[in-house]
């Protein structure tokens, strides 16, 4: 410990930051030496999970007494995750007056406990910090944006299941934030919401307000990062619109069976795109109809019919927990003419379908694909059904340049010998082509 205590305060401090913040503080009773290095800390974080009520009135108590003492200028980040109810709004909101204070570059809060919902921490102070560069908030948190505010440096907002005060709130935190760059959306399992433009770089959100929103509108010309979740129970939304040029990644969840409208601009620099949809047959048309520039693709959803090429396609992967998957396959298979990577996959954990679930129609042609680019062909969660087993020979027997072939299984719903026995006696277009069981 000696040998430690010679070491300068400017090292000492930079290894305290690269541990959690309570371990760093214990370090106070080493010595005198020791006793405020921690208070140098350009990194703090708080979090009570797992706490007890008298171990959180602790934190509290120390939290009011120390965080004024705290001697670092500049706090690159700030982080606090209360889930008890012993940390009341009131107090929480001078703690992060303190962070604003010291300029921080990354804020992080989230609250969990919200009942009485009017227990909603607002944080207007936040709205003022100029050197924010990363915002995350979620829980029980207030978004009331005052007026003559700016966020000029923020980066990456997120915000999970807050409320807002009223329905210009969002409108007014993005505009106030000129260059973001990430947007994630994230809706309720709740109908009540409002008509929302989204006309900002990026950024991360849950809605939760008293406002009916028949129409999620996002509209933003240069965002490169989009995720929008909509849950099932989320009839409310009637459409969906999506007008992001620039758009890169977009990753894209809604499975509400009764169908909404889903209206895509075109995304012309898209190379990464995760669809988990489940739109009437008119909608995934519309959606794909702008996704045909990806390199890599997700897909889970309902075939499309015809018309599309995906000419920069070359890794796609495919849930084939439905009945209607192998006929999208297919689809994908011949509308992806340089596709090199076949990845599927099944989402369900036991097997419950009979042999009839999943049907193949085999392509009446071989798909491009499968005679000039796959190289690569992965079947994680393979149940050994008959139209997976006649799919997996299908790509085995055709695929004339397939280097490897991976299928994983478990051992409790397919018999590996069996398995093996049977795939590994398949004709193989590729004599290279190397058969792995997992």
């Amino acid at each position: 410990m000696d040998r430690i205590s010679d070491l300068s305060d400017e090292l000492l401090i930079k290894i305290l930051t690269s541990v959690p913040t309570k371990l760093a503080v214990s370090t106070s009773v080493l010595s005198k030496r020791w006793e405020c290095l921690w208070k140098w800390l350009p990194k703090l974080e708080y979090d009570d999970t797992g706490y007890s009520v008298s171990e959180c009135e602790r934190l509290q108590c120390f939290l009011d007494k120390n965080l004024p003492l705290h001697r670092a200028v500049v706090i690159e980040s700030f982080r606090l995750q209360f889930k008890n109810k012993r940390f009341k709004p009131e107090v929480i909101k001078l703690w992060l007056l303190f962070a604003v204070s010291r300029c921080p570059r990354e804020l992080e809060v989230s609250y969990s406990y919200s009942y009485p919902r009017k227990r909603n921490i607002s944080l207007s102070s936040l709205y003022t910090c100029k050197s924010l560069v990363i915002l995350k908030l979620s829980g029980a948190i207030l978004v009331e944006v005052p007026r003559m505010v700016s966020l000029p440096s923020l980066k990456k907002l997120e915000l999970r299941k807050v409320t807002y005060s009223e329905e210009q709130s969002l409108h007014r935190l993005l505009s106030i934030c000129p260059v973001l760059e990430d947007l994630s959306v994230e809706l309720r399992d709740s109908d009540k919401f409002a008509k929302l433009a989204f006309s900002i770089p990026s950024l991360s959100l849950e809605l939760d307000n008293g406002y009916k929103m028949r129409q999620l509108v996002i509209s933003v010309r240069s965002l490169q990062s989009l995720t929008l979740s909509v849950p099932c129970e989320c009839s409310g939304v009637d459409e969906v619109v999506i007008d992001t040029p620039s758009l890169k990644y977009l990753k894209l969840d809604d499975r509400f069976e009764g169908g909404r409208n889903c209206m895509v601009g075109n995304m012309p620099e898209l190379r990464e795109a995760h669809l988990d949809v489940c739109y009437p047959g008119r909608d995934i048309v519309d959606l794909l109809v702008s996704i045909t520039s990806v390199k890599r693709l997700t897909i889970s959803s309902h075939p499309y019919g015809d018309g599309f090429v995906f000419n920069q396609l070359e890794h796609l992967k495919l849930c084939v927990d439905k009945s209607y998957s192998l006929d999208l396959l297919v689809q994908l298979l011949k509308d992806s003419p340089n596709l090199q990577v076949l990845d599927l996959y099944d989402m369900e954990d036991d097997y419950h379908f009979s042999d009839d679930y999943l049907t193949w129609d085999q392509p009446s042609t071989v798909p491009e694909c499968m005679l000039s680019s796959l190289r690569i062909f992965n079947w994680s969660e393979y149940f050994g059904r008959r139209g997976e087993r006649d799919v997996a020979v299908y790509v085995l027997e055709n695929a004339r340049l397939l280097e490897t072939a991976t299928i994983s299984s478990n051992d409790m719903f397919v018999p590996k010998l069996g398995m093996i026995k049977e795939l590994s006696l398949s004709s193989r277009a590729s004599t290279t082509c190397r058969l792995v069981f997992n």
